[in-house]
This record gives C-alpha cells, structure tokens and sequence, in this order.
C-alpha cells in the first residue's frame, strides 16, 4: 500500500523483531505505517535470525515477569490470526549455586509474581529430567512450566506478514541517515534516507538495534551507552542413541546456569542429534565492520567444561559441530531502553533498544507498549521508569540491583 506524504502516521526505522511488532500492533489500530529497514528483509546481519530463542519467565528482575507473561499470550494470538506456530512450549530449568544471588533473586522473583515453581536438590534434578542433567552439591534447581522455544526469523516474517494484512508499508533497502522535525507545534517528522529519499509522517519509531547509538548520536548527538557485542549461538553433538533424550518433544527445557559465565541451552529440536547451549556474552564490535570470528577459547575453557559435568559425557563436550554468529545491544545494566528521544523531537519519535540478548521473546508487549507511547504518550500495566534513557545520566551504569553479584549474571538471553 503506498501512502501519500500527508496520509502516513507513523515511520518506523528497523525491521527486526521489536520495528516489526510495532509496525503490526500499529496497522492493527488502523494507523498508517512505514516500515523502514536498511537491508533485506530477514537479513541476518542483526539480532532477529536464526532457528531459536527461548521464552521464560525466570528472571531476578521483577519487573520482566509480567512482560512475558503478557508477550506469551501475545504470541499466541498473533499465532491464531496467521495460522501457523512461531512458539513452542517447554519447561524452563534454572540451575546454580545455592548461594548465587541472581537465582535467589530468580526463586523471589518467582514468588511476589506467583509464578508456579519447584526448587529441586540434585537427586530431584536427577528424577524430574531422566538423569539428563547432574548438577553437584551445593547446587540447586529450579523448574517452572512456563518455557518454550520461538522460531525467530519465521516470527519476524509472521508479524511483517500481519503488518501488511492491516495495510502496513513495508520498504528494504531504506538506511536511514537522519531525521529532522518541522518547525511549529505540529511539525512533521522527516525521514531521510541513504539513497535520497525523504519521508514524512506525523510520529517516528526507532528500532534500530545495534545501529542505535549511531542513530541517535547523529539525529541529536547524544551517545547512548548501548554497545553492539559479537556473541557466537553453539551447536553440540548429542552421543549417538540418546538424541531422544534431549528433544523438545520429550519435554527436555530450555536451560540456564547462573554464574560466570552464564550459560544457557534449548533442547534439540533445530537440527536433528544437536543441542544448542552457548555463552550469554561476547565482545564488543561494529555492526558494520564486524570480524565474524568465533572465541573458541570461550568454547573451549568455558563451555566444554560446563557440558562434561552437566550432561555426564552424553553430549560430546570436545568443541562445538557447528556455531552461528548474533549480535546483543548491551545496556550497562542490561535494561531496555524504551522512551522518548525528547529535546526538539519531544513526544514525536519514540526510541526502543538496547534489548542486552534477552529481549526477543518480548518483542510482541514492546510493540504493545511502543504503540501505547506512540498514541497515548503513555503505556498501561508496565513500569517504564526502568527503560528511561536519562537513568545513564544519574548513574552510568544505569539502574542498581542488588543481585549483581557477577559480572554476567543479571542479563540473560
């Protein structure tokens, strides 16, 4: 559908998951829409691609309970309207030192959100998952039923798909340059592009991952404290004649370890006889001039270590079979960014990012809540005072949290 310059309402910059779900959620209130991505769609030069991510409610951070518990039942009605399954239920297992502070804070989080959960010691580890995992004294588990797998770039597709059913605009190959605002209280926001095209609309939403400090520095010359990290999705070897033991159609979890690093997993559904566990984590690089280069020596002092001991030798633990290459937009506290640009722009452009590796299974509420923003100024049933973009003035390491007792343990994919 091509709108005329005066007709379009909203422009967003950014087709991965969260520009994708704001373009649907959007086009669903009969706004008109401008989606705007720099690349292909579905490309896999950013954070929305690949086979899996996991959905879980287990967090230490309070705050996110209630946002996936939402975006869960999300999923599923964006599911219902196109027919198909992007997400796929499985139990979620946490696991680690009795002591460590973010579990702790995982099991309290648990509790105030009355979310259903089980703390297990080892032998009950050992009974609930057929002896799949071994986890030492000292350790606990923790198992709650709200779980699951997402099937990212097919998810993209789905909500790009239901964007166009409800007349959305969706243009590739559109990188944006800058974005300016008219002169006078109800200027226009204008969008303009590398191959010399300007569009204009009356709000602007920027969902621009990796890419958005860059964005934001040069439309207001502000540097957000969002660092695009190379973090490197591991497949291993399941031994031969236990794959079935590992399959999401035998109820394995999807998995975490806290401590550090945090490691965490999906049963192996994506490719047949393999397992996904990785390294929540990477190291720092340029979206546009990244090296590609897996750490193996992560794999090998980190990983390998953690699946001989956990798995007991029934997963091949000498190196990954195959590995993927992802990028985090990592806040210093691990936080979204959800907010107003502000300064000249006001109310009118509405940014999100800074997702730390953890946010795609949200990416339906964020859509919710952006549209929210977009309309209303204001969002119901979520607590944004933790997504503002001025806390990194007040404290540049953004919020505080009592748990962070380890470097990598208070973000998680």
């Amino acid at each position: 559908m091509e709108y005329s310059d005066e007709d379009v309402d909203v422009i967003i910059i950014g087709a991965g998951i969260m520009g994708s779900c704001t373009a649907y959620e959007l086009s669903k209130r009969r706004l008109k829409v401008i989606l705007l991505e720099q690349f292909d769609f579905l490309h896999q030069r950013g954070s929305s691609h690949g086979e899996s991510r996991t959905i879980r409610t287990t967090y230490p951070e309070g705050y996110y309970s209630g946002m996936v518990v939402e975006s869960a039942r999300l999923w599923e009605e964006a599911e219902s309207e196109i027919g198909y399954r992007v997400y796929t239920k499985t139990p979620q297992f946490d696991m680690g030192p009795s002591d460590n502070k973010s579990l702790q804070s995982v099991i309290e989080s648990c509790r105030s959100n009355s979310i259903p959960h089980r703390i297990l010691d080892r032998r009950q580890v050992a009974e609930q998952f057929r002896g799949a995992f071994d986890i030492p004294d000292g350790w606990i588990g923790l198992s709650t039923e709200m779980g699951g797998i997402i099937r990212p770039t097919k998810a993209v597709s789905m909500f790009q798909t239901l964007a166009i059913r409800h007349g959305a605009h969706l243009m590739d190959h559109m990188e944006v340059v800058d974005i300016k605002k008219d002169g006078g209280g109800c200027g226009r926001i204008r969008v303009y592009t590398a191959c010399g095209k300007m569009l204009s609309g009356r709000k602007c939403v920027v969902t621009v991952g990796a890419w958005m400090r860059k964005l934001v520095k040069t439309v207001i010359g502000l540097e957000l404290p969002i660092q695009p990290l190379h973090t490197t999705i591991c497949y291993w070897k399941i031994k031969e004649g236990l794959e079935g033991d590992f399959s999401l159609e035998s109820g394995f979890p999807t998995f975490a370890s806290y401590g550090d690093p945090y490691i965490y997993g999906t049963p192996a559904s994506e490719f047949p006889g393999l397992i996904k566990i990785a390294v929540h984590g990477g190291y720092p690089c340029d979206p546009d001039r990244r090296t590609w280069a897996t750490d193996m020596g992560l794999m090998q002092n980190a990983l390998s270590p953690w699946i001989k001991k956990r798995f007991g030798g029934r997963v091949e633990s000498g190196g990954p079979a195959f590995t993927q290459s992802c990028m985090y937009s990592m806040t210093p506290d691990g936080d979204f960014v959800i907010d107003f640009l502000g300064g000249e722009f006001g109310h009118d452009v509405v940014v999100a990012g800074g997702f730390s590796g953890h946010g795609f299974k949200m990416g339906p509420v964020v859509g919710r809540i952006v549209s929210d923003l977009v309309l209303d100024d204001e969002a119901q049933g979520v607590d944004l005072s933790y997504f503002r973009l001025g806390r990194f003035e007040e404290n540049p390491k953004g919020n505080v949290k009592e748990f962070e007792d380890q470097v990598s343990s208070h973000v998680h994919p």
